[in-house]
């Protein structure tokens, strides 16, 4: 399920919630079921790629990755898409409670748009490598994951907890942010793996080269931050409110991992960029909640 990729899908979800908090009364079971929707669509999205990779051959014994259940033998094909269809059934269900947790109906339209969007997730969640047509293995991944991992992510998660009402164009900063830090996470993620990978996919990271996927990466962190500051120049000002800067030495030594290591060495930088989007994402929420006190 690739555990370690959880916070990453979390972080964005969470900021949404946390910046409705700071003002709007969010309902504590919307917001658990928001987190809990979230989580299975990131676990579909693990699983749906695994399998996606190990069926087209991506996945071999010279990957540089951590080794996972289908090619280590493990698991098996068999069991892995019941795993899928498992976890499908727990994202239209989660998905399906919260809705109706967070609007008191599922008839109306503003439910039944959320509803499409959930399906147009868990649908982008499995076709990054499966299917006949898989946008994951034609460069489109860094698109897929600024949208849903940061827009949808953040944006969503407000216009939930609130019930539309929450919604302001201010958002899209943090939101982008968001969106910048996870297409950076998929882009170590291709560097590390550029050499495996030539033979059955095209990345952003294979286009442009070790080094022009470096200062995409350098830029991509660069973007993040500044869109933080500057949602937070447009509110209020508070020390408060830049509580996340305290994150900066952990940006500053994922960077330099990626402009100091290859291949398999490369792999903490991953972890380490999730661990601190999801620290900037908690740190943000919780300063503009406490602005509030």
């Amino acid at each position: 399920m690739r555990l370690r990729t959880l916070p990453l899908s979390t972080a964005g979800v969470l900021l949404g919630i946390l910046l409705s908090v700071a003002d709007w009364h969010v309902d504590l079971w919307t917001a658990i079921l928001i987190v809990l929707t979230t989580v299975c669509l990131q676990i579909l999205s693990n699983l749906s790629n695994e399998l996606g990779d190990v069926l087209r051959g991506t996945d071999t014994e010279a990957r540089q990755g951590p080794e996972y259940g289908l090619n280590s033998g493990a698991m098996t094909v068999l069991g892995m898409k019941r795993l899928i269809g498992l976890f499908v059934g727990l994202c239209v269900g989660f998905g399906t409670v919260m809705t109706w947790r967070a609007f008191g109906t599922l008839w109306e339209l503003t439910p039944i748009l959320v509803l499409m969007l959930g399906a147009g997730a868990i649908a982008a969640a499995m076709k990054y490598t499966l299917g006949p047509n898989p946008y994951g293995y034609r460069a489109k991944g860094d698109f897929y994951v600024f949208i849903f991992f940061g827009l949808v992510s953040v944006l969503g998660a407000c216009f939930v907890c609130t019930r539309g009402q929450g919604l302001h164009w201010k958002l899209l900063l943090p939101a982008s942010a968001v969106g910048f830090f996870s297409v950076g996470v998929l882009n170590v993620n291709n560097i590390r793996d550029m050499k495996t990978d030539a033979a059955t996919r095209v990345t952003v990271a294979m286009k442009l080269g070790v080094q022009r996927a470096r200062i995409y990466q350098t830029a991509l962190i660069g973007l993040g931050w500044a869109c933080m500051t500057a949602y937070c120049l447009l509110c209020w000002p508070s020390v408060w409110h830049w509580l996340w800067v305290l994150t900066l030495p952990l940006y500053i030594k994922h960077l330099h991992m990626v402009w100091t290591r290859t291949d398999r060495a490369l792999d903490p930088a991953l972890p380490l960029l999730v661990i601190s989007t999801f620290l900037l994402c908690l740190l943000m929420g919780v300063g503009f909640c406490l602005y509030l006190i």
